[in-house]
């Protein structure tokens, strides 16, 4: 067994005997559950028929951006896929103390991106902790709705949701059918040259972060109908031209947007999932978005002939999840988003995403699935008219475990 996986199994077993049954003191003692942790996660396997043209080192998902820029970019399409990359494990510990119980959630799957991109190896979930109101670490935004992420088998999921896992600080002071939190989350953007990333005066633009981005949500919960969330961030760009040429490239930009989410319960078997989201500067929090920068050209500006601008995006979901009986589910629906590219992007930049998917998941037995699900994507590019797509054919299985140790 590896050793990341032993010293893994010791943490959980060290946990297991070291967290003590305790009870807070006073002279009103109140009843509390006992410390404890719950271990979790699922071992899942995926065979996957590609015919999109697909960056085969993003074959094991359907992301739109990932699809050719240009004709034949990653070969002619057609491409089979294995993989356990999904798979995952976590645990959740639970421990009293005098000022109320701290949870967290700590797990990982092994679904390579950034350097590991299709690689089958350890990638950072959650690392989160609260205590009351307060909590901290990395988990879902403030920003989305994590319940708006419908029960598809491809691992990314539909492009057009806001769904994205940052550090943040988060303080929730209501909570119970309405819920309202605020999150200092940690910056990002990503920058987009365009036609000019070859340029030297480019190559000396440092991007900075000063501020962080606030993030904040309001949820309302019904009775039986489900509930609606509305979501609001902010965010400040700087990047700074440190070169000596004769232009000066420096500048800054606010990002901002607006997601609102319904999850709506149709009678007994159905619950629809739905999303919009529009905003500038803020792609990284979209679940499949390219940059957040585009640059605009100013050429009656003798002194910063170009600029960096905040490019502003759409996008939306909708999905239907479909209870056929105890043994057999599905799920299907469509989603799109759409970048509104500045003059001075490349023309085969990428301006808009489309995602489709349907499933038939069949439970032979409790917390085991198998079953396919056919997945449509495509991409259009800016302005050289190019775009392209196909079908992908993905079967999974899937087997979750959940055990609890201490107080539950």
């Amino acid at each position: 067994m590896p050793r990341r996986f032993v010293g893994f199994a010791g943490l959980a077993a060290t946990l297991a005997l070291a967290l003590p049954l305790r009870a807070q003191q006073g002279e009103d003692r109140a009843v509390q559950r006992a410390a404890g942790f719950e271990l979790y996660g699922f071992i899942m396997a995926d065979a996957i028929y590609d015919h999109s043209g697909i960056d085969p080192t993003w074959g094991s998902t359907a992301r739109p951006t990932r699809l050719p820029s240009v004709e034949d970019q990653y070969g002619a399409k057609g491409n089979l896929f294995f993989g356990v990359k999904q798979s995952r494990v976590g645990v959740k510990p639970h421990v009293p103390t005098p000022l109320g119980e701290i949870t967290a959630q700590f797990d990982i799957d092994f679904f390579g991106v950034g350097v590991d991109a299709g690689q089958t190896t350890i990638r950072l979930r959650h690392a989160y902790a609260q205590l009351g109101d307060f909590g901290f670490g990395q988990t879902e935004s403030a920003f989305i709705d994590a319940d708006a992420f419908p029960n598809v088998v491809d691992y990314w999921g539909p492009n057009g949701i806001v769904f994205f896992r940052n550090v943040q600080f988060r303080w929730t002071p209501v909570h119970g059918k309405s819920e309202l939190a605020f999150a200092l989350e940690r910056p990002g953007a990503s920058p987009d040259a365009g036609i000019y990333a070859d340029r030297v005066e480019l190559q000396d633009v440092r991007v900075r972060f000063p501020a962080p981005d606030l993030s904040a949500h309001y949820k309302f919960t019904g009775d039986k109908w489900g509930h609606v969330q509305i979501a609001g961030i902010l965010r400040y760009t700087k990047w700074d031209d440190v070169g000596q040429q004769q232009f000066d490239l420096s500048g800054d930009a606010l990002g901002w947007g607006v997601n609102g989410t319904a999850i709506l319960n149709l009678g007994s078997t159905v619950v629809f999932r739905g999303q919009a989201v529009y905003g500038e500067g803020i792609q990284n929090y979209a679940n499949d978005a390219p940059v957040d920068i585009g640059v605009e050209n100013q050429f009656d500006n003798a002194t910063s002939p170009i600029k960096g601008v905040p490019l502003p995006m759409w996008g939306f979901s909708t999905y239907l999840d479909l209870n056929w009986s105890a043994k057999a589910t599905s799920s299907v629906g469509y989603s799109m988003l759409e970048i509104d590219n500045s003059n001075g992007q490349a023309p085969d930049a990428f301006k808009r995403g489309q995602y489709a998917s349907a499933n038939v998941l069949y439970y032979p037995v409790p917390n085991l699935f198998v079953g396919p699900e056919v997945q449509y994507i495509s991409r259009t590019n800016f302005s050289d008219g190019f775009d392209t797509g196909g079908f992908r054919v993905q079967v999974s299985a899937k087997y979750s475990f959940s055990t609890n140790f201490g107080g539950k």
